[in-house]
């Protein structure tokens, strides 16, 4: 691996400027298929550490965890690396090309995504022979167009099941949110037919019943008016399933002085889910909301309640969540209703107190890991973002980020 890092630096020091157009096409053609053969190595390792359960030395579940939290890949991508593994198992010379660096890790993707779990006994209980397909696949990725191969992936669904019973639909739903660095966001979903049709018909009714005058809306703008008015009424409707004993709503954590200081600027207020937003938009926020007021003091609203109660009060709660904004165990970011306040000193055995300095937010899976050997521990010295410090059982830290050398 350190003759690899070796190999970029010296890559990342050629003066590109030196170089004519042949070679930089040349170069490039190298890069990629360089960059096709580490993603293949990186699907195989990771494949195989899912498989003995590697993952569990850092107290996570999945590789697909690890990844998320660790090398910090989007959710799609981290489960696109996994489910690629999955496939190649099965499929011995799309493995081999994509390896040789003549397949790139998309193409492998839409091969993945069209191999479901079950694909491969379902074709052996039927004759079909996984292995034509697979030639077929790796000849279609090698020599055509990127859009050729979802075509060839497709004819290996339709010989699965030519005729068969309707697929069950929530196999083929999927929806993905991206937030951007701003707090804006945005989004991708997959629906079935049927489905399909009941959002666009909720959809198109809210935006025939928002027509104003002079509307210089286009489509897609009207219909990302109507998609969050849609969320606007479910929300008012207080009829959805409660997230951790409160009903969901919009939360906005603003200091005061920021709410009532009329020129306050961007990026004073955050939501509930990360985002970064300017004081003046959580005062608009506020003007249809309650208030909720937290001291983070002795002046006010009390978040020591010391050993007088062990079930964590709402109000610590509250303050709790704002300080750590999602599970504190390393590589972890579940949001904030999943996750318990756990007694950093436990309230049985070491006498720990309920307040808001021996509280941490922990989702259910690193809460009982906590109480199974790991350890999370706070040092409150440190910047906000390397507050929280995370134990193996064996003593031994984890630590999130690159590898040094």
């Amino acid at each position: 691996m350190s003759e690899l890092r070796s190999a970029v630096d010296a890559l990342a020091a050629d003066d590109l400027h030196e170089l004519r157009d042949g070679q930089l096409l040349d170069r490039t053609a190298e890069i990629s298929q360089t960059i096709n053969r580490l993603q293949a190595e990186l699907v195989r390792t990771v494949r195989h550490a899912d498989v003995v359960g590697a993952a569990e030395h850092d107290g996570l579940r999945t590789m697909q965890s690890v990844l998320r939290g660790h090398h910090h890949l989007s959710p799609g991508a981290a489960a696109a690396v996994v489910r690629a593994g999955r496939a190649l198992e099965h499929l011995p010379r799309l493995e081999s090309a994509f390896a040789d660096g003549a397949v790139t890790a998309a193409q492998v993707g839409i091969v993945a995504d069209g191999l479901r779990p079950g694909d491969v006994a379902a074709a052996e209980e039927q004759g079909i022979d996984l292995d034509a397909f697979d030639e077929a696949w790796t000849e279609v990725a090698r020599t055509l167009p990127h859009a050729k191969l979802g075509t060839a992936v497709q004819a290996f669904r339709n010989a699965l099941d030519p005729d068969g019973p309707e697929p069950d639909p929530t196999e083929q739903r999927r929806l993905t949110i991206t937030r951007h660095h701003d707090g804006s966001g945005s989004g991708r979903f997959d629906l079935d037919a049927v489905g399909l049709e009941k959002v666009a018909a909720v959809i198109e009714s809210m935006v025939q019943a928002d027509r104003p005058r002079g509307d210089l809306r286009n489509r897609a703008q009207q219909q990302g008016d109507a998609l969050v008015q849609w969320a606007d009424n479910t929300l008012a409707a207080g009829a959805l399933p409660f997230l951790r004993t409160v009903k969901p709503h919009v939360v906005v954590t603003v200091d005061l002085e920021d709410l009532v200081d009329p020129v306050a600027g961007h990026d004073t207020a955050t939501t509930g889910f990360g985002a970064r937003i300017s004081a003046a938009r959580a005062r608009w926020v506020a003007c249809d909301s309650a208030v909720t007021r937290i001291v983070m003091g002795p002046d006010g609203l009390p978040l020591d309640v010391g050993r007088t109660k062990r079930v964590v009060p709402p109000h610590i709660r509250r303050a709790v969540e704002q300080r750590d904004g999602h599970c504190v165990f390393a590589g972890c970011h579940a949001p904030t209703h999943w996750c318990d306040v756990h007694h950093l000193a436990e309230w049985v055995l070491d006498q720990g107190d309920t307040s808001l300095d021996n509280s941490a937010l922990l989702c259910e899976r690193h809460h009982t890991k906590v109480h199974h050997g790991f350890r999370v521990t706070k040092d409150d010295d440190a910047p906000p973002g390397q507050r929280w410090r995370t134990h193996r059982p064996d003593g031994t830290e984890i630590i999130i980020g690159p590898l040094l050398t």
